[in-house]
This record gives structure tokens, C-alpha cells and sequence, in this order.
């Protein structure tokens, strides 16, 4: 199913459950699509969004709920920051089963293998090559260092 499909059914869902944290929560991840197919349309992409660049978006979505979160709990809002970590939960479950370290550092070895790199200069396309056929399933952001071992 795709992403698009799946928030609305989601949504309909909740709905009828009247679960309302998922309800926002899918309302909040459908604005941030229909204003980033907005931004991609001006660009000239009249499709919107493909699903890479949607689990791009929910990874961030993530990230920011995850840094509230922290800032709540420091700030001894603790109502808060187990709102930001529901709506995490609901977030995460449109994404793609995650990778293990040691699927990732495999993941790593054979993209580098396939790709020819043999130092720092590579790590872009390493990269970018990671980000495209595993997003959603990665930390980039962790990533970022294994690869730099890896290649350094």
C-alpha cells in the first residue's frame, strides 16, 4: 500500500476509534505532505512527493518530536514529553522495520563494495546511495560515522 493511502486509512481508523493522539497526529504528518507537495509541484514535480522522500519527512518528524521530548523531560514536563513520545509511536508505525547494527555495517561494506569507494572523497555517494535505497530503515545520522570508519 502507499504511504498516501495508508495515513488515510490510518486516519479513518482513529476516527472510528476515537483515538484522538493518533488522530492529530496523522492530521499533523498529511499537513506536512500536502505542504511539502506543495514546495515540490512549485519546483515542477507535479507528482509530489515519492515514498523515499516521505519516510525522509516522518524521520524527521521524528527527530523533532524526540528533541521536545528531551527538552520537556529537562524541564520536568513530564504530561508533555509522554505526548511527544505517543505521537512518536504513532509516527514509527508508518515506517519500515528498522536495521540492526550489524545489518547496517553490512549494509555498509557491500554499498561500499558495489560502489568502488576507497576513501573519504567517497563518502557522498556512499551516502547518498544509503539514503536512497535505505530510507526510513537507517539513522543517517549514525550512519554518517560508521561510514566514515569505514572508509577512512
Amino acid at each position: 500500500m502507499e504511504k498516501r493511502e495508508e495515513f488515510n486509512e490510518s486516519l479513518k481508523t482513529a476516527m472510528k476509534s476515537k483515538n484522538q493522539t493518533a488522530i492529530s497526529t496523522i492530521r499533523l504528518i498529511l499537513a506536512a505532505l500536502k505542504d511539502r507537495d506543495i514546495t515540490a509541484r512549485s519546483q515542477g514535480r507535479a507528482e509530489g512527493l515519492d515514498e523515499t522522500e516521505i519516510l525522509s519527512m516522518l524521520s524527521s518528524m521524528i527527530k523533532q518530536r524526540q528533541e521536545s521530548a528531551k527538552v520537556y523531560c529537562d524541564a520536568g514536563r513530564e504530561e508533555l514529553a509522554e505526548r511527544e513520545e505517543a505521537e512518536i509511536e504513532i509516527i514509527q508505525s508508518f515506517m519500515p522495520r528498522q536495521l540492526t547494527e550489524s545489518e547496517v555495517e553490512a549494509t555498509i561494506v557491500s554499498v561500499i563494495e558495489e560502489l568502488g569507494a576507497s576513501g573519504i572523497k567517497d563518502m557522498g555517494r556512499v551516502m547518498g546511495a544509503l539514503k536512497t535505497r535505505y530510507a526510513g530503515q537507517i539513522d543517517m545520522g549514525k550512519t554518517g560515522g560508521l561510514v566514515k570508519n569505514k572508509l577512512g
